[in-house]
């Protein structure tokens, strides 16, 4: 079992101005969690990879070319500046967008080609709610939808599967796709809760499932609904490919949502996708990294998971 680990600097270096919770310490917990366990010869199977920046022809199969562009152009020389009330830049958010997409489209050649067993792609900003032709919620370019997208055009899959457990519903995953039958959207998240999207309802071309949980949803619940709902509706679309929009604020102790969830319920999870990966997929994961607020539930959210992936 061979797992890729992509990170890079710009990570680090991506600034969203203080006080502002989708922070650079983020990043500087989970990679120095990720450090310690190294020194700990823990993590044996888990080889990690500086990610490449997307190229401008693998974002414009998700993002329209002008937006692409508006973004790139908006990056400051220095200071910040705001594309929304949420959304922030500063002079290395550019290059930490590009790094965000360019890490899922590498971590979705290197399983494809059989180099990996699986991938996480530990970047920021997160991706899941940036629409084609927008930018919100933290979020500069839709990473995962990428990476979906480099799948299906790359190698030629017809099936790829995205589970976003994030607490936060992944409006532009889901805007991305609504209407692209190669590709399934699922989600549980906190309803309601930012950005307002994803009503039982939102169904697509038959594609997308949403199961909105209500403030408090603990393990039982959480399980359950996973269970009956989420993992069954993909072992019927038997993906060739399962990716992870894998946020970690659903965590009881996140400041910015109110689920009642923990580590075990993550890494639960993950193994329970593994398990469906094995079934269809070969094996073939790719998580990406998108929310997660608490920075010690974070770091060990993230673990969980990255455990997970490279044992199983």
């Amino acid at each position: 079992m061979t797992t890729l680990l992509y990170t890079h600097p710009a990570a680090l270096a991506h600034d969203t101005g203080p006080g502002h919770p989708e922070q650079q310490a983020r990043a500087k917990v989970i990679y120095g969690a990720i450090d310690r366990e190294e020194q700990k010869q823990s993590l044996v199977n888990v080889i990690r990879r500086e990610a490449p920046e997307a190229t401008h022809d693998q974002l414009a199969r998700v993002h329209q070319a002008g937006f692409v562009e508006a973004v790139l152009k908006a990056v400051p020389d220095e200071g910040y500046v705001r594309i929304d009330a949420d959304t922030v830049m500063s002079p290395a958010s550019g290059e930490a967008a590009l790094c965000q997409a360019g890490a899922v489209c590498a971590a979705v050649d290197a399983v494809m080609s059989g180099d990996a067993d699986n991938a996480m792609c530990a970047l920021r900003p997160p991706g899941h709610h940036a629409e084609p032709a927008r930018a919100m919620g933290f979020c500069l370019f839709n990473g995962i939808a990428v990476g979906a997208m480099q799948a299906v055009n790359e190698h030629g899959l017809e099936r790829v599967a995205i589970y976003d457990f994030d607490v936060h519903h992944g409006n532009g995953t889901q805007a991305a796709f609504e209407r692209e039958p190669r590709v399934q959207y699922l989600s549980t998240h906190q309803w309601p809760l930012f950005p307002g999207t994803g009503a039982k309802e939102e169904t697509g071309i038959g594609n997308i499932v949403n199961r909105p949980l209500p403030s408090g949803t603990g393990s039982r619940a959480f399980r359950d609904v996973v269970e009956g709902d989420i993992l069954s509706a993909i072992d019927d679309f038997k993906p060739e490919l399962i990716m992870v929009s894998a946020g970690f604020d659903a965590h009881r102790a996140d400041p910015l949502a109110s689920l009642d969830l923990d580590e075990e319920d993550f890494a639960w999870v993950t193994d329970q996708l593994m398990a469906l990966a094995k079934k269809h997929s070969n094996g073939r994961v790719v998580s990406v990294l998108e929310g997660g607020y608490d920075l010690a539930a974070l770091s060990s959210s993230f673990l969980a998971h990255l455990n997970v992936l490279s044992k199983s």
